[in-house]
Parts: C-alpha cells; structure tokens; sequence
C-alpha cells in the first residue's frame, strides 16, 4: 500500500515540482487550488493505472512577432548546423581546409583559425564552463531563454509541427481527423507526414557526420557505399534519436528528460523576466456580452483559451510559473491577437517578473533591474574565464616538449667521478611545417650531454604535426657536484628554441646525485 500510494502521488509531482521552483526563487507561483489537490490514497485493493497517460497536443498555429522571431531564429540556427561543415579555410597544403573539423584519428579539433590537440582539452573545459555560466546569466535576466528558442530540442519539435500542420491542418482540423476512422487520404497524410520527418532525420544526422570528415569527400561516399561503417551505423543512430526526440516524443522531451526545468528555479529571483499572465488585469474572467449585467465586472481575460490551443507544451499559462513552461511566448502572440479583436491593450500575457506585479499592486511604476547581484557576479565569472582562455590561446605555443627521467636506476656513477642521468624526450610540433629545433639545458651548470634514439644531437628536425621521441643522457662533473647539487637533487629546465631564436617550449628537468 505505502508503495502503491508513492507512485499515485506522481501524478502531481510535475505540478508540485513547478512550486519547488518558484520557491528556489523566493516566490510562491500563481497556482489554481484545485491542481494542488492531493489524490485520496489508495486502499490496498487499488488497481488503477499507476502514471497519467500522454494526452497528445495539438498546438494551433498563431502569428505575432514572438513567432517571427522564431523563425529567425530557427532558419539561422538550422543554417548553420546544415552548412558548416562545408565552409573551407586554407590552412596549408598539408592540413584540412575544412573550417570546423573533429578531427578524431589524429586527435585534434579545427575551428576556423585555431588548433587544438588532444592534449589541449583544458580549452574545451573553459568553452563549456563558459557556455554553462552564460545560460545562467540569461536565465536570470530572460527565464528558459535558451528552452523557448535556441534548443536542439524545441528548434527540431518546432520544425516537425511545422510539418505536421502544413500537412495535416491547423489544430482543430487535426483533431477532427484524429478522431475519424482510417481511411486512404488518413493513411496518405499520416505516412506523408512521418516520411519528411525520417528526411528531416536523415539529414540531421548526415550533417552531424560530417563534422567529423571531411565533408566534400564523404558525402558522395555515402551514396556510393565506399563511406566507413561507422558513418552508416552514426547516420542511423541520430536519424532515430531525431526522429523519436523531435517528432514523437516532443514535448515529452522537456517535461520528463530533461533536468533543466528543475534548475532553473535556482537561477532565478524576483527580478527575472519571464512569461506571464498578468492577473491583475485579466481577473475575474469573463466573455464579452452584448449587454453587460449592471454591476458585473470582467478582467481583460475573456477566457478564450488561445494561449492554451497555442502552447506547444499543453499548458495554460494563467494557473502560473510551471516546469512544463519552456517560455517560447507564443501564447504571447496568441493572447495578443485576441486582445487586438476586442479592442482592448496587449500584453495581458506579456514577459514579466515577480517585482513588477508587486510594484502594480502597490500603485508603483514598473522597472527592469537587469544589473543584480547575481548577473553582475555571472558577467564577471565570464569574463574572468573568457579573458584567461583567451590569453592562454594567444600565447599558447606550436610546440610541445615532456621531459621524463630515468627512475631505475636514477643516476650512474662514472669512472671519473661524473653522475650521470638519463632522460626520455618528447617534442611534438604542432605546425604544418617541418621545423629544425634546438635542445639546450640551462640552470645545471657545465653538463655533457649525448642523444640517441631519435636525435643524434641538440639540434632536431621534425616534420609537420610530428612527435619525436629520443634518449638523453646528461652528465655532470665531479668538482660541479657540491656547487650544483641541493641535498642530492638539482632542478634545471631544457628550453627548445627555433631558427630564429626564440623559446618555443619548456620543461623544468629534475638532476639526482648522491647526497653529500
């Protein structure tokens, strides 16, 4: 019983979760009393279903300057995950012009001018850290932002209803026909519709692969059947993510998979903008009657439902701040549209914050406080990040050099005295050149030195995007001993100078004696 009463009680946890989040920002959402009415337990001969069953959406297609701007957003987003791995840029005669290239087999990434090895995955760090500060910081200011326009998830969804209306009608339309039985144009629309969506899919998952390779040369392969296995088996694979995530799951995506909507209560307070109903306003509601009842008085809300027929998440934005709301605004412009029929303002349904409905109810003019602690401390977390990332790519180096020394034995006294030891050196270059390099050893004092194994001397040719690996015995005299020797130890480095003279890499190199 007590288990079966846990599960029950999942039937309003995403309405109660909505209230955790409201409450992270210090705010009690406007909830009607009734979807916070628990469930009676169940008795132990309970046998009902244990989840609510999907209840499919139909959202209706509206217009407005939130739509257009949706589009804008899609067409420019979609551009570039389409077209950007068929931009070129010329890096040499022996790297890939291909402008954004994973790289995998020789394990680097190439982004328009900038390079970065495997080693170098510090840089990726920083970006990510970075784009996760940022998504705080617009969060705070705008609410889901990032969820309403700029998600993979809702960009695709969007495209997919899209197609599903162009194909199937508007909303009323496509439930009158889902509710009629099969029949040849039913079956015709239906298997249309699921068709362009597998295109869709197809083609987003091609895109994908391409980042990978370079683009001109695989494509045709994949048509011919000349690509590798893995292209086929990664086309298929995100083919069926898209077309599961995007066209039959949708919104299911957002409410249940994703961890977003959990967080970004946190991210929020009393000044953050986003969609809502403006209840002072639009309270109580009513229709417009052609002849008003004397004494009766209606709110600007004439109950028509519009912003629930357009949200493609299934909400009604007027029971509050929910975790199902992606704030995508389209009940923005469908509110407004009907405000614009019966000739009353917009924005009954508008972008807003906790602090203004209270300033209103006070009598208090509205503001829009974007400078707050916690954005001024994101944009100085940002940065601080951006302007360390930066400087270290601008002064990051085209070579790269690891010094190992011996441990078994850690140093070998010779016949005249001289302790000697030995080192394993690694000089990468990362340029799309060959380079001749040179070795030297400072901070030990006067030291022989003799290479084998890959060098046989200080001065090193190395090809394009080579490593060279070589041993280095380095031997120091014994009247130098006591001067250079430390309790038995000695920290010298090995700098790596060009042609030109300058210092392209560095390495601090540990020296072993006996102690004295």
């Amino acid at each position: 019983m007590f288990t079966a009463s846990v599960v029950v009680s999942s039937r309003v946890t995403l309405r109660r979760a909505s209230v955790a989040c409201a409450a992270l920002s210090g705010r009690t959402p406007m909830l009607n009393p009734q979807q916070l009415k628990p469930e009676p337990a169940p008795d132990a001969g309970f046998d009902g279903p244990l989840y609510a069953s999907r209840v499919k959406v139909y959202p209706k297609k509206v217009r407005g300057a939130f739509r257009r701007f949706k589009w804008a957003i899609m067409v420019v987003l979609l551009g570039i995950y389409y077209v950007a791995p068929w931009l070129r840029w010329d890096r040499g005669a022996l790297a890939p012009d291909q402008a954004i290239l994973l790289d995998l087999p020789a394990r680097r990434f190439y982004f328009f001018f900038l390079e970065f090895w495997s080693q170098e995955i510090y840089y990726m760090a920083a970006l990510m850290v970075l784009s996760a500060v940022g998504l705080f910081l617009v969060t705070s200011v705008f609410g889901r932002a990032w969820c309403g326009y700029a998600c993979p998830q809702t960009v695709w969804s969007d495209l997919f209803f899209h197609v599903e209306r162009w194909i199937e009608g508007d909303r009323n339309t496509r439930i009158r026909k889902d509710k009629m039985p099969l029949s040849v144009r039913k079956v015709a629309e239906k298997t249309s519709k699921h068709v362009i969506w597998i295109l869709i899919s197809i083609a987003t998952g091609g895109a994908w692969i391409f980042y990978f390779a370079d683009a001109p040369t695989l494509f045709p392969a994949l048509f011919n059947g000349t690509a590798p296995a893995q292209a086929y088996g990664f086309i298929a694979l995100f083919t069926g993510s898209t077309y599961l995530l995007g066209g039959i799951a949708k919104e299911q995506v957002c409410i249940y998979m994703c961890p977003w909507p959990r967080i970004q209560g946190a991210m929020l307070d009393d000044e953050s903008l986003i969609v809502s109903y403006r209840e002072d306003r639009g309270e109580p509601r009513g229709p417009i009657r052609k002849h008003p009842v004397p004494g009766e008085e209606t709110g600007d809300c004439i109950n028509c439902n519009a912003c629930v027929y357009a949200c493609p998440m299934g909400i009604d934005i007027r029971n509050g701040p929910q975790l199902e709301c992606i704030q995508c605004a389209l009940c923005i412009d469908a509110c407004d549209e009907i405000m614009d029929k019966v000739e009353r303002p917009r924005g009954l349904i508008a972008y807003d914050s906790f602090a203004n409905q209270e300033r209103r109810a006070a009598g208090k003019p509205e503001q829009f406080n974007f400078i707050r602690t916690r954005t001024v401390v994101y944009a100085l977390v940002i940065a601080l990040i951006g302007g360390l990332t930066t400087y270290f790519m601008l002064n990051r180096s085209d070579a790269d050099l690891n010094v190992l020394a011996d441990r078994n034995p850690a140093f070998v006294t010779l016949a005249d005295g001289s302790i000697r030891n030995g080192y394993t050196v690694r000089l990468m270059n990362k340029a799309n050149a060959e380079r001749v390099l040179t070795a030297k050893i400072e901070g030990l004092g006067p030291v022989a030195t003799r290479w084998t194994r890959g060098a046989d001397s200080e001065v090193i040719t190395i090809g394009p995007d080579s490593l060279v690996t070589a041993k280095l015995f380095v031997s120091l005299k014994k009247e130098d001993l006591e001067d250079v020797l430390d309790d038995g130890v000695a920290a010298g480095h090995m700098i790596i100078l060009d042609q030109m003279g300058y210092v392209v890499a560095s390495e601090t190199m540990r020296f072993q004696g006996p102690r004295q």
